[in-house]
């Protein structure tokens, strides 16, 4: 609870409220532009190395319901029709990214959405043919998806076992029927615990559970009943993400009745309660918001500090590429970042253009990689020496505005300054946005809004 935090105490109780990025890239996707499109991606995979070790990030922008909370580039589709011409596009944009790349080694494959089961095990089972006629997938080392555990069923995990899948991602969120009312997903903990049952029974072992505070209606109490009853259910990944109430962005969260939000000071101590039930299952914690059970690889890469963090979140993903698939998806090359529309007739209109469907991203500057770098290490590692890494970028950059604009942070024993060097401290990890944000040189240029802070 916050009395845990000692010193802190109430004080910190107004940064709960500051809206920073979540930084799952820098820069942000806020300030990706429209000068990178389709004609500097083309370039940027022609120009990667043979040997370049790649992801992929498939993104399925359907649900059979949108969920109240949901913060996901998707939309509610029941009928079938769309969905198999979805999968067309998929298996369209492969080929043009063939026709600029040619056969390359694939580490990891990742399904995200949406639901990517909702375009049915046919087309997943179409995609994953073509994607091995293009990719070499014989040492894929992860091949996760993500699964709503309210449209899973013994057929699918057979399927899903046979496509090479190795990790599952599971939507929880919350056992508690009040709270599942409120969000509009109706869930109980046996329909979750048949669904782990059938992916344990065909060898998909590796598990993740996501889980939410901040929803509405939560009460502490709740987050420790959904944590202890996650616990019981043995993953080896937990996910703890506090719930982004952005109404601006997604216009089916105006459904939510805001007043039966939280407040900033409730969140920190739901998290709070929920992490002390992890830690004390015997999880490591990783990052910011994520547990692992110590034998896990995001466990070990956290304790060997090769923690990364991109769109998916905390990983231990080590390709020098991220070819991100389908609307709204987002990839990662040394040049840069793109993405693709994120409308899905524009991503149609691309691909039967023949074309790639990017519309915007970033080009990095030197300053853009040091200033990334100081922020992806302050998130997964909560310790940063900025001047160093700006050396190992070339540039001679000593940030004394940002480590003066820390001293609040520091005068609350969240953070620690010395000699150049940034420290989180215990008390300040849930803070640890707040700290990187002092680095970001976007949002000095201008207002953004972003979800709060903790």
């Amino acid at each position: 609870m916050i009395s845990q935090l000692g010193p802190v105490g109430i004080a910190t109780n107004a940064l709960t409220e500051q809206n920073v990025p979540r930084y799952t890239s820098y820069p942000t996707a806020p300030h990706f532009n429209r000068k990178i499109g389709l004609k500097a991606y083309a370039a940027w995979l022609a120009e990667l190395p043979d040997w370049t070790s790649l992801s992929l990030y498939l993104h399925v922008p359907f649900c059979r319901e949108l969920c109240l909370y949901c913060g996901c580039h998707t939309k509610a589709v029941r009928r079938q029709a769309p969905l198999d011409a979805y999968a067309g596009f998929l298996i369209d944009e492969i080929g043009l990214v063939d026709q600029r790349l040619g056969p390359r080694h694939v580490s990891r494959l990742h399904w995200g959405g949406g639901t990517p089961t909702s375009i049915n095990s046919r087309n997943l089972a179409l995609i994953v043919a073509r994607l091995g006629e293009v990719f070499d997938l014989s040492a894929v080392r992860e091949h996760a998806i993500e699964l709503d555990p309210r449209h899973f069923d013994a057929t699918l995990a057979h399927l899903l076992a046979r496509l090479g899948v190795n990790r599952a991602s599971l939507g929880v969120q919350d056992f508690s029927s009040h709270v599942q009312n409120a969000i509009g997903r109706i869930q109980p903990h046996e329909q979750v615990a048949r669904a782990v049952g059938m992916l344990r029974e065909v060898g998909i072992a590796n598990l993740n559970f996501d889980l939410m505070y901040g929803l509405p209606r939560q009460s502490i109490d709740d987050l420790r009943r959904s944590a202890a009853l996650a616990v019981g259910l043995g993953p080896q990944r937990i996910a703890l993400f506090g719930y982004a109430h952005v109404p601006w962005l997604r216009a089916h969260q105006r459904l939510i009745d805001a007043a039966s939000l939280p407040r900033p000071a409730e969140r920190l101590a739901q998290m709070t309660a929920a992490r002390e039930i992890f830690l004390a299952a015997g999880y490591d914690a990783v990052g910011l918001d994520h547990f692992a059970l110590p034998t896990d690889e995001l466990a070990i890469a956290a304790r060997n500090r090769t923690l990364r963090r991109n769109f998916q979140g905390y990983t231990s993903d080590d390709a020098e590429s991220l070819i991100g698939l389908g609307v709204s998806a987002i990839g990662r090359l040394p040049q840069g970042f793109v993405q693709n529309a994120p409308d899905l007739g524009g991503y149609q209109r691309a691909v039967s253009a023949g074309q790639l469907a990017v519309t915007r991203g970033v080009a990095l500057a030197p300053d853009d990689r040091a200033r990334g770098r100081i922020i992806e290490t302050l998130m997964c590692d909560f310790a940063a020496d900025p001047r160093a890494i700006a050396a190992d970028f070339g540039l001679n950059a000593r940030f004394d505005d940002e480590l003066e604009s820390l001293m609040p942070l520091v005068e609350q024993g969240l953070a620690i300054t010395a000699g150049g060097r940034v420290i989180v401290t215990e008390a300040g990890r849930p803070f640890v946005r707040l700290v990187a944000a002092a680095f970001d040189g976007y949002l000095r240029g201008g207002a953004q809004r972003h979800s709060v802070a903790v």
